[in-house]
């Protein structure tokens, strides 16, 4: 099984997936097409049913049941990496047996336990690593191949009992996206997993309440030679609001339950600026008072002005699955059993972002999200143990046997 989920994932993280926000296509890169069509070929040599690639590059799979009458779970991942650093021309290292060395990258570039003390918790394992020029795309074709090889496993063992067993693979998830084209009902799952997370073990059915905050500082162009009393310099704006902002609250000064601000993007003329930032909490009320202090904020920094104008338009992206899934403890459950069958420890922790499965369980599909073994994700320092990737797919396995014994 290692050998040949390493094999996927080598072959799919060398094309070039990252998604562009700016896009309006869907995919929004032509590169989640080519990996789309890539493993659309290959659902359809290892014998999957019911392989269906949209219109807009959801790729859907099938395993037949073996036993009737039990839950027919589901598996998610995406096709896109992160549009922070590059995802082309990937060209991964393999490091067997890694002993807890310095890994020279690229340049000047170190993989270092001194910086990265994670890596210690793999001495004996297998790692590949990126080369230091791009990101690795663990994120989440890893979860792509743990999927694809358990499931295959499935196919090859007709005499293990599971239900039907379902997959999708979504793009555009790093820009917000992934779950909007996905059809909750051909997918016909009782529950889903995304297999997106990071270290082994990890185990999420929290996340962040979140938004996007657009804030737009209208000023006043005019030559500088004549500017006394005329120009009005929307960037000078911008800044001085964004001073205005708390120095702490930011995602730099915060972990485990912590919410933050974050200036994501700023960039503007004299005649015109413009913040974007992101909003994120745990907590409901608490996310609603950060989007109402933010708005008051603008109010009250027009109201110092004695030209110029900021507005602003605050937008929902995703809210927190757990009030989705408590209900639901079974789902939890199971994917525990299923971690301590196959020899990992449990890590239930929040997910300090989102996931497909955020989104997907407010539309009727509970969908926590389990880890597919990588580190350092969307930078040139990511990287992932291949004895982690088996571990997911071992799991994705005994969720699958799991469902039967509960239901049967």
């Amino acid at each position: 099984m290692q050998q040949a989920l390493l094999n996927r994932f080598l072959r799919y993280v060398q094309i070039n997936t990252q998604s562009n926000s700016n896009s309006l296509q869907s995919p929004s890169s032509d590169g989640q097409w080519q990996l789309a069509k890539l493993l659309q070929q290959e659902l359809v040599e290892l014998g999957f049913s019911d392989i269906r690639l949209t219109d807009n590059c959801c790729l859907y799979a099938r395993v037949p049941a073996t036993l009737p009458d039990v839950p027919t779970i589901g598996f998610i991942a995406h096709l896109d990496t992160a549009p922070d650093f590059s995802g082309a021309n990937v060209k991964p290292q393999l490091v067997e047996n890694y002993q807890g060395q310095i890994l020279p990258l690229a340049g000047q570039e170190l993989l270092s336990p001194e910086q990265f003390p994670e890596l210690l918790h793999y001495i004996g394992k297998t790692l590949v690593t990126t080369d230091g020029t791009t990101l690795l795309g663990a994120d989440d074709k890893a979860g792509i191949a743990a999927i694809i090889t358990a499931l295959h496993h499935l196919l090859e063992h007709p005499d293990i009992p599971h239900g039907e067993v379902v997959l999708c693979f979504t793009p555009d998830e790093e820009i917000g996206r992934g779950a909007q084209h996905f059809d909750v009902d051909y997918f016909n799952a009782d529950w889903a997993y995304t297999i997106d997370g990071g270290a082994v073990g990890e185990l999420q059915y929290e996340n962040f309440n979140a938004a996007t905050a657009v804030i737009s500082a209208k000023g006043n162009a005019c030559h500088p030679g004549s500017a006394f009393g005329v120009l009005v310099n929307a960037m000078t704006m911008a800044c001085r609001f964004h001073a205005k902002m708390p120095l702490n609250d930011t995602p730099e000064h915060s972990e485990g339950y912590d919410g933050f601000f974050h200036l994501v993007s700023m960039q503007g003329t004299t005649e015109c600026a413009e913040l974007v930032y992101i909003i994120r909490d745990f907590d409901a009320d608490q996310f609603k008072q950060r989007k109402a202090w933010l708005t008051e904020l603008v109010h009250k920094y027009n109201d110092e002005l004695t030209s110029g104008s900021l507005t602003i338009e605050i937008k929902d992206s995703y809210l927190n699955m757990k009030q989705t899934i408590e209900p639901l403890p079974h789902i939890i459950d199971i994917a525990t059993k299923a971690m301590e069958m196959a020899d990992v420890h449990p890590d239930i922790k929040p997910i300090r972002g989102g996931t497909d499965g955020a989104q997907l369980s407010y539309r009727g599909l509970p969908c926590p999200n389990l880890f597919a073994g990588g580190h350092n994700f969307h930078g040139k320092h990511e990287f992932v143990c291949v004895e982690s990737m088996v571990k997911a797919a071992e799991v994705i396995i005994n969720i699958a046997k799991l469902a039967t014994q509960r239901y049967n």
